[in-house]
Parts: C-alpha cells; sequence; structure tokens
C-alpha cells in the first residue's frame, strides 16, 4: 500500500466560550487552518460541543440558540471550503437534535466536507462513521463520560466491536478535571483500545467555565492502549498524529507525549485555569482580594498573579487593633513578591462606629470586622471593574469558619474545594516550582509556617474553634468525598466526641455555602455541585 493511504489526524483542544458561537467558530477555523499549514492534515478533531460551547444548561431550550448554532454550522463549512480546506474532514462539537426534547444539553459530532454537514447521530448505539481513503472511522461523543460512568464507556465500545469494525475510533469529550480521573480515564480508554483492536483518538475540551475546569489532556492510543501521543494540560493544544495504511504491521508512530504532573500541579493549574478563565470570560480588568499576611489570601494572590498578571491584581490590608505587625509586613512582602499593587485600608474607625452604635460585642463584634473588611473589598471592585476574590477553603466552608457577607464577600473562590492541609502543600509546590525557574518565590515562608488566625480577638488561633487540620481534613474527607457516617468514621479510628463536633459543623452550615461564590471543582465531590443536603433537617441524620 501506498503511503496515500496514510491519514494524517490533527487533535485540537481548544478553550471556548458558552454561547459564544461566532468566537468558538472562528477558533476552529483558525486551528483547522494551522492542522492544514502545518502538519497537512487529512482530518481535524475538536471536543465536545466546541461550536456553542459546555455547558449550556437551560440555554438549550432557546430555540434561537439552537437555529443560530446549525446555522454557524453551514457558515463554518463555507469558509472552510473558501480558504481551502474543503477536503478536509473537520470533526465538529455541536449540540445534539435531542437537547431540546430531553431538556438537556447532549452533543453530537458534526463532519465538515467539501462545504457540506453531516451529523452524525443516526447509530442508535451512539456511534456515528465516515470514510475517508477507503477507511472506516467511528466516532463517539463521550457524555457518559462527564458523568465518570466508564461501565457505560466500556459497554459502547463492546457494541463497536461486535457490529462494526472500525479502522480507528474517534471519542469528542468535555469532561471536566477533578484530581485521580485522569487515572480513571487512562484505565477505560486503554480498555476501549484493546477491545475494538484500533487506536482510540480522544479529543477533551480545555478552560474554565463557571465550576467546572476542563484540563484537555487529549490523547492517542494504541489497540493495545499504549501512549501514542499526549497533549498539554490546562492549555490550548493542537498536535497531529499519523493512522498508517491497513496493511500496517509495525510498531505505530509515536508523537509528542506531554510530560504527566503530579497531584499538586495539577490542583494549582486547575484552580488558575479556572479564574483565568472566569477573569476573561466575564470582562474584569484584573482582581482585587483582601490580604491578611495568612497562608488562604498568600495563596489566591500568587494564583490570581499567576492567572492574569501581578500587575493586575490589587491586594488591600485592611488591619484592626489585633492584627500583629508581622501579618501586615507578610502582606506587603508578598504584594512585592507578586508585583501586586498594594494598599492598606485600616477597618477601626469604621468598625468602632459600627460596633458602638450596634453595641456588637464577643462573636458579633468579631464577625463585624469581617463584614467592614468585606464592604471595602466589594467596593474596591465596584469602583474599578475588579473580579473580589473570597479567599476561604474547604476546610472553613465545610464548618462554617468563616463571616457571611464578610470573608464570604466575593464573585469567584479559587481555593473553596481546597482542604487547608492542600492550601499548604499548594503554597509549598508553588513556591518550589519559582525557584526550579531561578524566581522569587511568591509566597512568604512566614505565612506558610505560622500558625493559622483570623486574628479578631487577641492571640486567636484557628484551633480554639476547629480541630487541628490534619485530623479536620480527615474526618471532613471522610464525611464529605465519602458520604461516611457516624459509624464508619469512629471505625477510622477517629473519636466520637470529635466527629459529632465536625458534623454538626458541617450540616449547621449548610444555609452559608448555598449564598458563597462559586469556585473551581477539583475534588471529586464539590461542596454545591456536588453535594445537595437539605438546610432544614433533623440534627441527628448520621
Amino acid at each position: 500500500m501506498s503511503c496515500e493511504t496514510n491519514i494524517n489526524i490533527a487533535l485540537a483542544q481548544i478553550d471556548t466560550r458558552t454561547a459564544d458561537i461566532e468566537a468558538n467558530a472562528e477558533k476552529i477555523l483558525k486551528f483547522a487552518l494551522c492542522a492544514h499549514e502545518e502538519n497537512n492534515a487529512d482530518v481535524a478533531v475538536f471536543p465536545q460541543m466546541s461550536l456553542p460551547g459546555f455547558p449550556l444548561g437551560d440555554i438549550v431550550l432557546r430555540s434561537s440558540f439552537r437555529k443560530n448554532v446549525k446555522n454557524a454550522l453551514n457558515s463554518l463549512a463555507d469558509k472552510l471550503v473558501q480558504n481551502g480546506l474543503g477536503s478536509m474532514f473537520v470533526l465538529v462539537g455541536t449540540l445534539s437534535e435531542n437537547s431540546f426534547n430531553e431538556k438537556r444539553e447532549s452533543g453530537d459530532i458534526a463532519v465538515l466536507h467539501e462545504g457540506k454537514v453531516s451529523v452524525l447521530n443516526a447509530f442508535s448505539d451512539g456511534f456515528g462513521f465516515f470514510e475517508i481513503k477507503n477507511r472506516i472511522i467511528a466516532t463517539y461523543v463521550c457524555n457518559d463520560f462527564a458523568d465518570n460512568d466508564s461501565k457505560a464507556v466500556l459497554n459502547a465500545a463492546k457494541t463497536l466491536q461486535q457490529n462494526k469494525k472500525a479502522d480507528a475510533l474517534i471519542i469528542a469529550d468535555s469532561s471536566p478535571f477533578e484530581e485521580g480521573k485522569s487515572e480513571l480515564k487512562n484505565e477505560v480508554f486503554a480498555k476501549i483500545a484493546q477491545n475494538i483492536k484500533a487506536p482510540v483518538i480522544y479529543a477533551n475540551q480545555v478552560g474554565g467555565q463557571d465550576e467546572f475546569v476542563f484540563d484537555g489532556a487529549s490523547f492517542v492510543l494504541s489497540p493495545e492502549g499504549r501512549q501514542l501521543a499526549v497533549l498539554k494540560s490546562f492549555r490550548e493544544d493542537l498536535i497531529a498524529w499519523t493512522l498508517p495504511q491497513p496493511d500496517f504491521d509495525g510498531e505505530y508512530p509515536v508523537g509528542r507525549i506531554e510530560p504527566s504532573m503530579s497531584g499538586d500541579e495539577q490542583v494549582y493549574r486547575a484552580c488558575v485555569l479556572g479564574l483565568k478563565d472566569y477573569i476573561e470570560k466575564n470582562n474584569f480588568s484584573g482582581a482585587v482580594l483582601g490580604l491578611s499576611g495568612g497562608i488562604d489570601s498568600a495563596l489566591v494572590a500568587a494564583m490570581a498573579a499567576d492567572a492574569c498578571g501581578g500587575e493586575n491584581v490589587t491586594g488591600i490590608s485592611m488591619p484592626t487593633k489585633y492584627s500583629s505587625d508581622g501579618s501586615k509586613d507578610d502582606a506587603a512582602d508578598l504584594a512585592g513578591r507578586i508585583g501586586a499593587k498594594y494598599e492598606v485600608q485600616p477597618v477601626e474607625n469604621v468598625f468602632e462606629t459600627f460596633a458602638e452604635q450596634l453595641d456588637a460585642k464577643g462573636v458579633a463584634a468579631e464577625n463585624l470586622q469581617a463584614r467592614c473588611r468585606g464592604i471595602i473589598v466589594m467596593t474596591y471592585s465596584n469602583s474599578h471593574s475588579l473580579l473580589a476574590l473570597a479567599t476561604g477553603n474547604k476546610s472553613e466552608a465545610s464548618c462554617g469558619y468563616a463571616t457571611m457577607y464578610g470573608d464570604t464577600c466575593g464573585g469567584y473562590a479559587p481555593i473553596k474545594d481546597v482542604y487547608k492541609t492542600r492550601v499548604w502543600q499548594l503554597a509549598r509546590w508553588r513556591n518550589a516550582y519559582a525557584e526550579k525557574r531561578n524566581e522569587i518565590p511568591p509566597i512568604p515562608e512566614n505565612s506558610i509556617i505560622k500558625p493559622p488566625s483570623a486574628e479578631l480577638r487577641p492571640d486567636q488561633k484557628d484551633s480554639d474553634s476547629l480541630p487541628d487540620y490534619d485530623k479536620l481534613d480527615a474526618i471532613l474527607q471522610g464525611y464529605i468525598e465519602k458520604s461516611y457516617g457516624l459509624a464508619e468514621l469512629t471505625a477510622e479510628g477517629f473519636d466520637e466526641e470529635t466527629v459529632l463536633k465536625v458534623m454538626r459543623l458541617v450540616d449547621m452550615s449548610e444555609w452559608k455555602r448555598r449564598q458563597c461564590p462559586t469556585g473551581p471543582k477539583v475534588s471529586s465531590c464539590t461542596l454545591g455541585i456536588d453535594r445537595r443536603i437539605p438546610i432544614t433537617k433533623a440534627d441527628n441524620a448520621h
């Protein structure tokens, strides 16, 4: 067989904007042109829902929107011809015709070729097929894996194996990141390749969309499940891979394989990408946050600088009489390290005025200090068109250790799905990453090593109200991620009194979490979108 029967397949993972059909179409055209000019591609593959964007929610119910998607497909097919790409098979993720009837956003693959649009949704088993150079290529939209239903994907592969032989399988997906999911994905898709005895080409979305972060990391697998190409994680990327001629019996060609990341790097980059896209796609000019000198605000500030540039970040120190000199110094040090704008806005006078008028004492006075700070950050956000960042972590959100309309203020919470113990790990990872690149570590060491405190009263420490974070986070992971009850947690070795206290704190704080800002999902069970617990309930539902 001649090498003319080789098929050059370009794999394009792109960052789209939900419902921005025109901009998404332009990006698809741009990447298709690159695939043609740089790789002489016969096929260009884009992720699921790459034209309309994902997720769409109830936007799919709008008939005008569905019509616009269909029109955009036809227009894109014409533009491909006009740009000399008519002979290329361009696979674009689009809305399924069933989206309206089923009232959910299901996807199809549209094949654009010679100015025509063919939507591959004709097979009841979920597969589409197209022919190129006398080769049969199967396609599959991986709606199931987005729900972690790996069994459904494997069953679909068995259906393909039994019903129709394909020379390769192209899978389009929009699979949100969560830590540990990539390992499951690799295992499942390796089994698929082995089942169908053909290469698997997997295209995944990349970018942030509200709570979801899509990590990309698209890949090509051999029929044995071996990696032949792996794209970048958390970045747009384009790669070409060649499917050899039918009588090929050697080793499949290996393309660029991006190195894997540690868990800490994955979580950090997911948080940064989610924040970056939230800022850009919602048209903010930068970010503003309160800088306390503590580890949470330090980590969030470092993420913000990585997301939009330190010069576009404003940190505000808002000391009261309980704020230590060390904390103020650490906040200023951090701002200098990341190149952020830095302001000091004392809240003592404002707080005293409120406290005297309202006769606020004890916990009410502590909360009032946090609310004064929230007012300053939100006012600064309004005045300068900056995204206000909440700096609370998952441990605090779980236990309600945050003041409503105070430190919960903000439009986005970059570490809301990161436990406190992980916050320290991520800070150390980020500093170590900087040192390897001969850069200044962004987070002051003192912010990492000092005991955590809200500094709302003399000598206050978090441990005054909460168990040590090592123990607290272990209990929370069991209660939240694993849905353990009292019996399971005590069987893990935790004492009953501490477990009951933590469970009670979590249950009592559900009302707070309903009002907190959104933030990136990085775990298997994110508070809010993954964990639905009634606010009003019996206090012994353990």
